[in-house]
């Protein structure tokens, strides 16, 4: 288990709401005055995910790396403005891991790429493996570790479980199971049927569903415009919630006669029993996208399975996590990032427990 000082953000932002308002807010505007490390020098690529769906990805080796991050983000953004994902980036870099950020289905110039729509983890699993695979080719180190927030944790974690059904098979990834790591996730989404209904009740929530809900609409038009014919435009017109845009464009491509079975299909909860790679979940006990019911789920299954590692603290929003500079001073951190900090000294551990 993971050992640090306990997270404390400043006074005015214990609060997941304000937390989570002000660090997107103020985030992007500041994040690159708060890290010494430039950016990598990123090679840009389309790599090759599973069912053939291309794949748009940064990569970035450093001499003498030692290891490789696979990371992504949550359920709306791209690569040019998800500045929380090129945070780590920067700070992963720094410390020799090869890196590799990709737009996931459906999202930035992946969506340019393919018309395929997000599937919640059900095949961006594979994606990440296939990833993985394409990125050792490219001299990226073992191990990997797939990492995300929010949607995109959803993602790492049926990662991890994809990793361990593909190295099964006959075919040759290049790759082998032992060849991944773990995985990372940050105030991931654990199960989406409650907590879509907590942010279609909850007064924050229902602002922060009709933002990402008018993103979701937007993404749809744009793959509508990249590749026309692929999808209807009076469905994307009736896709005013998260739910609806499911029902109209998502369940029918995947083969689900509702949403709710979609839903069902894709939870991670029922995964994180059977994990069998080391694995670090950052939860926050005030986000204000998921309703508190599901922590108790959350602990009992983590208790579980010694592979996983639960921070759970008190506040810390939705991938907000600013630090005070008392937590700073205590954890000896170098900026305010205290979750990312937490997850490079995790990886830290974790490549000293294998005495690499």
């Amino acid at each position: 288990m993971i050992c640090c000082a306990p997270y404390n953000p400043p006074r005015l932002l214990q609060n997941g709401v304000a937390m989570t308002m002000f660090t997107f807010l103020w985030g992007r505007r500041y994040w690159e005055r708060t890290i010494q490390h430039p950016e990598p020098l990123y090679h840009k690529t389309v790599l090759i995910g599973g069912q053939g769906v291309p794949i748009f990805s940064w990569v970035a080796i450093p001499k003498k790396a030692h290891s490789t991050i696979i990371a992504t983000y949550g359920i709306i953004g791209d690569l040019a403005t998800e500045w929380f994902l090129r945070l780590l980036g920067r700070k992963a870099y720094a410390q020799g891991y090869a890196v590799v950020l990709f737009d996931w289905r459906g999202h930035g110039k992946t969506a340019e790429l393919s018309p395929t729509l997000m599937s919640d983890g059900l095949y961006e699993g594979e994606d990440f493996v296939r990833i993985a695979a394409s990125a050792a080719s490219m001299g990226c180190p073992g191990k990997f570790w797939f990492t995300g927030y929010s949607l995109g944790g959803q993602l790492a974690l049926w990662g991890l479980k994809a990793a361990e059904n593909l190295t099964k098979d006959n075919e040759d990834l290049g790759i082998k199971y032992s060849d991944i790591g773990g995985g990372v996730a940050i105030c991931p989404n654990l199960d989406s049927m409650r907590s879509l209904s907590h942010l279609m009740t909850d007064p924050a929530g229902k602002y922060f569903h009709a933002v990402i809900t008018r993103n979701l609409k937007q993404l749809a038009w744009q793959i509508h415009d990249a590749h026309p014919g692929s999808l209807d435009p009076t469905a994307i017109e009736r896709a005013n919630s998260i739910w609806n845009f499911d029902h109209e464009l998502v369940i029918d491509k995947l083969g689900f006669p509702n949403v709710e079975a979609y839903y069902q299909a894709s939870c991670v909860l029922p995964l994180l029993p059977q994990i069998s790679k080391p694995t670090l979940i950052i939860y926050a006990a005030d986000d204000p996208f998921f309703p508190t019911a599901i922590i108790p789920d959350l602990q009992a299954a983590s208790a579980s399975n010694s592979m996983i590692d639960l921070l759970l603290t008190r506040y810390g929003g939705h991938i907000g996590y600013l630090s005070s500079k008392k937590c700073q001073r205590q954890a000896q951190d170098p900026d305010q990032w205290w979750a990312w900090n937490r997850v490079l000294q995790w990886l830290e551990q974790q490549q000293g427990s294998r005495g690499e």
